[in-house]
C-alpha cells in the first residue's frame, strides 16, 4: 500500500515558478513508477508528466514540456514536479500519482493504482 500526500499548490503570477512535491509512505518506493496529473474546472483530468522507478525515463505532456520538470528522490520517498513559465491555463488541482513498476512507462490514469487528494494550484494572469 502507498499513501501520497501533495505539497506546494497555491497562488502565482503567470510566468512565475513553483514547485510540487509528493511524500509517499511504502518501502519500495523506487519499484513504483511515480506521475502528476492535472485537472481544471470543467475539465478531464490530464497527463501531466511521470517518471520511472529508476528516475531514467521521464515522460512530460505536450502541453507542459519545456516548462515542467520531473524529478525523484528515492532515498526521501518524494517526487517533485518543477514548474517553470506558469499560465493561467496551469490552473488546476494537480494529483501525484503511483504505479507499481512496468515494462512502460505508464501515461495512462488507469495504469495508476495510487492517487494523493490533489493541491490546487492556481496562476493568475
Amino acid at each position: 500500500q502507498v499513501q501520497l500526500v501533495e505539497s506546494g499548490g497555491g497562488l502565482v503570477q503567470a510566468g512565475g515558478s513553483l514547485r510540487l512535491s509528493c511524500a509517499a509512505s511504502g518501502r519500495t518506493f523506487s519499484s513504483y513508477a511515480m506521475g502528476w496529473f492535472r485537472q481544471a474546472p470543467g475539465k478531464a483530468r490530464e497527463f501531466v508528466a511521470a517518471i520511472s522507478g529508476s528516475d531514467r525515463l521521464t515522460s512530460h505532456a505536450d502541453s507542459v514540456l519545456g516548462r515542467f520538470t520531473i524529478s525523484r528522490d528515492n532515498a526521501k520517498k518524494t517526487v517533485y514536479l518543477q514548474m517553470n513559465s506558469r499560465k493561467p491555463e496551469d490552473t488546476a488541482v494537480y494529483y501525484c500519482v503511483a504505479a507499481r513498476e512496468k515494462p512502460y512507462l505508464p501515461v495512462d490514469r488507469n495504469d495508476y493504482q495510487y492517487w494523493g487528494q490533489g493541491t490546487q494550484v492556481t496562476v493568475s494572469s
